[in-house]
């Protein structure tokens, strides 16, 4: 792991030295609560609003905050200067992403697997896919950078772009795929995301660091203060595969073979994604604080959205809703294998 998932006196050196452990074990504490503890989820779940999850909206922020303390926002000027890696991000996210999990989708669904799914049920998993192909992700991509020494400014500017061309470009690209007409962005949903994800964690994290630098200096900020912080963003991601898979327990019981089914090309798409990205990056000669955000924003999914659409379109019950809850359940621990990925192969990029 990254050197931000270890503190000085090596307090996470504990969490990152194990972390694959940590993260199955939530998973299977969050599928145990679901079933045993229903009362726990049921009462969660009416802390929602368009879709999102106050509760884990909570504990995202939490693992956002820390890199938003990080920007100097005179560094988000410089960032925009820098065209480069927000080509990456805006080609592969919009030009390429879309349609490669449109092809893998419907390769594993409705040929691969057709023995063992319906071809109606299949076609109702390949539009979920679909769904999460077309919203490239915009929180939790923070956590991602910061696991990775991302850039936190460049970050922030490759977030804002996306979600600016994610008004225009959402919309077209799923009707196009699916040959669907009343295709309609839950605008409560994204403008919800924003606020909690981008702005509130910004301005907390702006006003914080002024006023700390202010009454406690620099070498204070960034040697005491800082440090404070190391453990949250761990832990913050541990408790959010507890609540998102106590949610999802029954889900998972009831459908473990189309889960399993669904999950492999959503796999397949992650990984191909980032490695596109990620390899486009390092033929560009992007330093690693600026292609490593560009691979993951790609890789990782906008699910509160995709949800919100499914449901919408085909339904609580159908299997689109169903599918775009497979890349819910996939999408912490992928992302987090990459996040391991890219700061093993740091060494590649110059520095």
């Amino acid at each position: 792991m990254s050197e931000n998932v270890q503190n000085k006196s090596g307090g996470l050196d504990f969490f990152g030295r194990y972390l694959t452990l940590w993260v199955a074990i939530c998973i299977i504490v969050g599928v145990a609560i679901g079933q045993w503890f229903p009362a726990f989820p049921k009462t969660l779940s009416k802390f929602e609003y368009a879709q999102v999850s106050i509760p884990v909206a909570i504990l995202i922020w939490l693992m956002i905050y820390p890199m938003m303390l990080k920007i100097d926002f005179s560094s988000i000027v410089e960032a925009t200067k820098k065209p480069k890696g927000l080509t990456v991000t805006c080609v592969t996210n919009w030009l390429i992403k879309p349609f490669t999990m449109y092809l893998f989708a419907w390769f594993f669904l409705k040929v691969v697997f057709q023995k063992f799914i319906p071809d109606a049920l299949a076609t109702d998993y390949l539009a979920g896919a679909v769904l999460l192909g077309a919203a490239p992700c915009t929180a939790m991509v923070f956590v991602w950078s910061y696991l990775t020494n991302g850039d936190p400014a460049y970050t922030l500017v490759q977030v804002a772009v996306n979600d600016l061309i994610l008004l225009i470009a959402f919309t077209p690209i799923v009707a196009f795929l699916l040959g669907v007409s009343n295709v309609t962005v839950p605008y409560d949903t994204l403008l919800l995301s924003v606020i909690l994800f981008v702005v509130i964690p910004l301005a907390g994290g702006y006003l914080s660091r002024k006023y700390i630098i202010q009454h406690k200096g620099l070498d204070y900020f960034e040697n005491v203060f800082l440090e404070k912080f190391h453990n949250i963003t761990i832990i913050g991601l541990l408790l959010t595969l507890i609540i998102i898979f106590s949610f999802q327990g029954e889900v998972i019981i009831n459908n473990p073979v189309h889960i399993l089914l669904i999950a492999i090309p959503l796999t397949i798409q992650t990984f191909f994604i980032f490695i596109l990205a990620y390899s486009w990056s390092k033929a560009w000669k992007l330093p690693h604080n600026i292609a490593s955000p560009a691979a993951m924003i790609g890789a990782s999914n906008f699910f509160e959205l995709a949800v919100a659409v499914a449901i919408a379109l085909f339904g609580l019950q159908s299997g689109a809703a169903l599918a775009t809850v497979v890349g819910v359940l996939v999408e912490v621990p992928l992302m987090l294998t990459l996040v391991k990925i890219a700061n093993n192969t740091k060494h590649w990029f110059e520095k």
